[in-house]
């Protein structure tokens, strides 16, 4: 089967369109329980799935782009900085956790595009993982899910929401020790 070489660009491109579509759901009711809440959380949960399936169709048929390595981890952090955003714009999360999160997100982002005529930085394993770990305790927690179970849900957000946090924070340390690293063999050569 040929697939087109451009579709996994594509596929992330529209991830990144949907991350203010996905805020003004969330938002436009002012983050009541109701159906806008849930189509949120929704087009998040189906977007940020998307990840996994660009990726797995540009390796699967070879059609691998220094673009696409670019862009795909842009687009994580757009969706996922939105919903951070969007969470502490209602209250259900504390400011400092998403200042916290977007340092990372902005800081490695910009070093990305700063080094991008040098060198494409892909995603690395840790920040595989503190992807995962944001889409699960994000989309947790943005479905009205107590409206459903219960306020104990509330406890397994909170362990979900520190997961993500501590990784965050980890792989944001982890990425500059290898680009420190990195820099360090590449002078000699130079």
């Amino acid at each position: 089967m040929a697939v087109p070489r451009q579709l996994p660009n594509t596929i992330t491109i529209v991830r990144i369109l949907c991350a203010p579509v996905f805020l003004w759901m969330l938002l436009a009711d002012g983050g009541a329980d109701g159906a806008l809440r849930w189509w949120a959380a929704v087009l998040f949960i189906v977007a940020i799935a998307t990840d996994g399936i660009d990726g797995w169709i540009a390796r699967r048929y070879e059609i691998v782009t220094e673009l696409g390595k670019l862009l795909d981890p842009i687009a994580d952090k757009v969706l996922t900085g939105f919903a951070f955003i969007g969470l502490s714009i209602l209250g259900e999360l504390p400011w400092w956790i998403t200042i916290i999160v977007l340092i990372r997100e902005v800081g490695i982002t910009v070093h990305r595009l700063v080094v991008a005529s040098d060198h494409v930085v892909a995603a690395a394993w840790m920040g595989k993982l503190k992807t995962l770990a944001q889409a699960v305790a994000l989309s947790l927690a943005l479905l009205p899910l107590w409206t459903l179970v219960g306020d104990w849900i509330f406890w397994v957000n909170g362990v979900t929401m520190t997961i993500a946090v501590a990784l965050t924070i980890a792989s944001g340390i982890d990425y500059v020790i290898t680009e420190v690293r990195g820099a360090r063999r590449a002078k000699p050569a130079q």
